[in-house]
């Protein structure tokens, strides 16, 4: 969850390692602080934000060519500035910095006070930096030995940075479910947790394998594994747009990637929908089509927002290929003991393609014998290569760690599949299939007309900026809506909202309902449509306060409701990609109102690497 960078070459490391950490704030963080070895290594680091370390930094010596630096999320202990990473070995031989838990950080460090290893923070981590000192000064080793045989002790996950202070320009880096990448220049290297922070360095990278452990000098990489076996090099090219880090104008990032929805989902379906041939092209698909459009069940996993797109997934999928569909939160997935076999797919969605819950119920998936399909936004991460086929989506970097463009893409690569399943199981005919692939075409400028509503839905959020709770209701696909507007909603301006499906509004959630309780109806036109409007004459007659996601021209739903967020009408499948978008805007401008950090939310990350 944390942001790790790494820089060791013939530059100056502190730029460097700065522009990393800013590039890495949208992961999410509490406290933040960089490691430069000149002709020692030398720690700065504090609880806050990165310009919080920089004035403590102040006019301090950054000199040196190697270094690191690390932004935290806490989990042992709590965000204060000892605990802050880099972690100094108590005779100060190693320095270290690291994402992850080590589990059993209990026992060993029990074992390390025995040897009189004194420990100045709460954290795992300086637990690992001690062993790593111990096993280096009693073994006499070099420090890479130390660091290999340190990390056989430990049970748990780790994507770390060590250096040695008697070994100089020299960083060594290891990984176990928790990502790091290696960026390779001239006569320099870079390390960090993702490719973000070194794109506009190299486009050569090493995405580095769980039990891989990189020793890194400014001429010189060596690959080993944990157990000093040599593994292969796969070197890859990324390419990442550096004006994804440009506002564009923009008051935040959020705001920015909310407004970025209609050329998004442009790039997602871009050379995959394929109107002048009326089909559907998904090359990552090619091999593994023919097994998924025979699939008795299809199991769909993931955490968050990507949830939320794989409830939509289900809809489209039994709706219009008519196969079975399961959809399970990784983190429970990953813990049953679920039927699984060669017969079923499983379908993994992620943004970044490291959400740890999401990597490991793969690995269950693919051990029980079920073919793995990803979808992601991340080439190179964890979830591409541990999958046996998948789909990009192409939403570009998204930094507002509340998904927003990366929901969409989501269910416009889920929309396609189940198009092109049903065509070809025979459940969708050709004329359908047609008319279908011509009005997904022109969703981007639906959305376009819904954005520029946001003034009007900036006036309508002011009025609840002081809400203390919400509900949001809605049936059929947008149900998912509503639960992904209640979680925007939460996660942004910290005001407590509840999806719920409006038919079960009467099994407990109505008896809420007064003139003090907001509810966000979700109600475009489809077959419940009337079962909604009555719904809503329910909430009414008890007082309660609709603000209403209705189609353009919507007369019953219009006339009862307090206030009304408008979509174009649309086929019902491409309903929530056309609901959402209001929904998204109704809750970054409440937490505007709110004086709340849009971009940086507390206590969240945007990628949770670990569990």
């Amino acid at each position: 969850m944390c942001g790790i960078v790494g820089y060791t070459g013939y530059r100056q490391s502190y730029p460097i390692l700065m522009d990393g950490l800013r590039k890495l704030e949208y992961r999410g963080y509490d406290s933040a602080g960089i490691s430069l070895f000149a002709d020692k290594p030398s720690v700065f680091k504090c609880s806050g934000k990165i310009r919080d370390l920089e004035d403590h930094i102040g006019t301090a010596d950054v000199t040196g060519t190697t270094g690191m630096g690390h932004t935290r999320w806490a989990t042992h202990g709590e965000p204060n500035d000892i605990n802050a990473h880099p972690h100094t070995s108590q005779d100060g031989h190693f320095v270290i910095i690291h994402n992850g838990i080590i589990e059993n950080y209990d026992i060993l460090k029990n074992k390390l006070e025995k040897r009189g290893c004194l420990f100045r923070s709460e954290t795992d981590t300086e637990v690992l930096a001690n062993l790593i000192e111990y096993i280096y000064l009693k073994g006499k080793v070099p420090a890479e030995v130390a660091v290999r045989l340190a990390l056989t002790k430990v049970v748990g996950t780790y994507g770390l940075v060590v250096m040695c202070s008697s070994e100089p320009g020299q960083l060594i880096a290891a990984r176990c479910s928790s990502p790091l990448v290696i960026g390779i220049g001239e006569g320099e290297y870079f390390i960090a947790s993702d490719a973000s922070p070194i794109a506009g360095y190299t486009k050569s990278v090493i995405y580095l394998n769980d039990n891989d452990v990189a020793i890194i000098k400014s001429n010189e990489l060596i690959l080993k594994t944990v157990k000093a076996d040599e593994p292969k090099m796969k070197l890859q090219s990324i390419n990442i747009d550096t004006n994804d880090y440009d506002k564009g104008g923009f008051e935040h990032y959020m705001l920015k990637e909310i407004f970025e929805q209609p050329r998004s989902i442009t790039d997602t379906f871009r050379g995959r929908l394929v109107p002048d041939q009326s089909d559907i092209k998904l090359g990552g698909l090619h091999g593994v089509i023919d097994r998924l459009q025979e699939a008795r069940r299809i199991i769909v996993v993931a955490c968050g927002t990507s949830w939320h797109a794989a409830l939509i997934g289900e809809y489209l999928l039994e709706d219009l290929a008519r196969i079975p569909v399961e959809v399970e939160y990784a983190s429970e997935f990953r813990y049953r003991n679920p039927v699984l076999g060669p017969y079923d797919i499983v379908i993994a969605i992620s943004q970044s393609g490291e959400t740890a819950d999401t990597l490991a119920a793969v690995r269950m998936a693919r051990e029980a014998g079920a073919m793995v399909l990803g979808i992601c936004n991340v080439t190179g991460s964890g979830l591409s290569r541990e999958t046996d086929a998948g789909v990009y989506t192409h939403a570009g970097i998204e930094i507002g760690v509340a998904s927003t463009k990366a929901f969409t893409a989501q269910v416009t690569v889920l929309t396609m599949i189940a198009l092109l399943l049903g065509r070809n199981r025979g459940h969708i005919d050709e004329d359908q299939y047609r008319s279908l692939i011509g009005e997904m075409h022109s969703i981007p400028s639906g959305i376009t007309r819904i954005l520029e509503q946001s003034p009007a839905i900036r006036d309508i959020a002011k009025q609840f900026s002081n809400a203390g709770s919400m509900l949001y209701i809605g049936r059929g696909y947008c149900f998912p809506v509503a639960l992904e507007g209640a979680l925007k909603l939460k996660e942004i301006s910290y005001i407590h909202a509840e999806g719920y499906p409006a038919a079960e509004m009467k099994h407990g959630p109505i008896a809420l309902i007064d003139e003090n309780m907001p509810v966000v109806v979700v109600g475009v036109k489809d077959k419940y449509y009337g079962k909604i409007v009555s719904n809503v004459q329910e909430i009414k007659a008890r007082k309660g306060i609709v603000i209403a996601v209705v189609n353009e021209g919507d007369e019953q739903i219009s006339s009862i409701a307090d206030h009304i967020l408008e979509v174009p009408e649309s086929n019902i499948i491409f309903s929530a990609l056309l609901s959402v978008i209001p929904l998204q805007l109704f809750a970054y401008h409440i937490a505007v109102e709110r004086g709340c950090d849009v971009d940086q939310p507390r206590n969240l990350a945007k990628s949770v690497t670990v569990e």
